[in-house]
């Protein structure tokens, strides 16, 4: 459970009680459902995360929306989108392991996170991953409709490990995530992933060899 689940639901207890002593318990219903909501909204569940040499898992749980090739810091990568709807964790995790090497937070607007202008004018912050075999990988916080708040837990310099936690998203919102295109997919435009647990793709190794392909499932992951 994300410390914040804690906060707001022990606010709408305690408002809730005062409401239906004030009152009648019939008013505190309406509070205690909500907390009971952030409780669930704001759950961490452990996942599992893949020992495989050169795999990139996902940083959130969401719906695969997009995969395409776009052009950042003037070269061309592979860019994954994932929704996360209100009933998605909104844990974040690290995609490989690796340093930190640059934090860029942006203010912006607050777009439905489904539309594509999202990805450059909504309050963001990108991370920088350099992995232990100089493999690159960027990935974008995005706030959505109903996020008002991206939490960053990690500074530049800080060490993190394939799937560790570094922050979340709250609410309705999006992370796009950036890698070089010599890594081979193993998901596909509409699977379901999660953070941590589902694995995108595989860097080459040393030799430039790839692991075999994955064939993407329809449907990868769950909630």
């Amino acid at each position: 459970m994300v410390r914040d689940g804690y906060l707001y639901a022990a606010f709408l207890i305690v408002a809730g009680g005062v409401v239906g002593w004030l009152a009648s318990p019939l008013w505190a219903i309406p509070a205690l459902l909500l907390a009971a909501f952030f409780l669930w909204f704001f759950r961490d569940p452990e996942r599992t995360i893949t020992t495989k040499l050169g795999a990139l898992v996902s940083p959130a749980d969401g719906k695969v929306t997009s995969i395409s090739t776009v052009k950042l810091d003037d070269r061309d990568v592979t860019r994954i989108s994932v929704f996360l709807n209100v009933f998605n964790v909104h844990v974040n995790r690290s995609p490989i392991a690796g340093v930190i090497r640059e934090v860029r937070y942006s203010k912006g607007k607050f777009l439905n996170a489904m539309n594509p202008a999202s990805a450059d004018d909504n309050e963001q912050n990108l991370v920088t991953v350099e992995g232990r075999s100089g493999e690159i990988v960027h990935f974008k916080q995005i706030a959505g409709l109903l996020a008002r708040r991206i939490v960053f837990n990690k500074h530049v310099g800080d060490s993190v490990g394939r799937g560790e936690r570094v922050g979340l998203i709250k609410f309705g919102s999006r992370v796009d995530i950036f890698f070089d295109t010599s890594a081979t997919l193993s998901i596909a435009v509409g699977d379901h992933v999660k953070g941590g647990a589902s694995i995108l793709g595989f860097f080459p190794d040393a030799n430039g060899s790839l692991p075999t392909p994955i064939v993407a499932s329809s449907r990868q992951g769950g909630h």
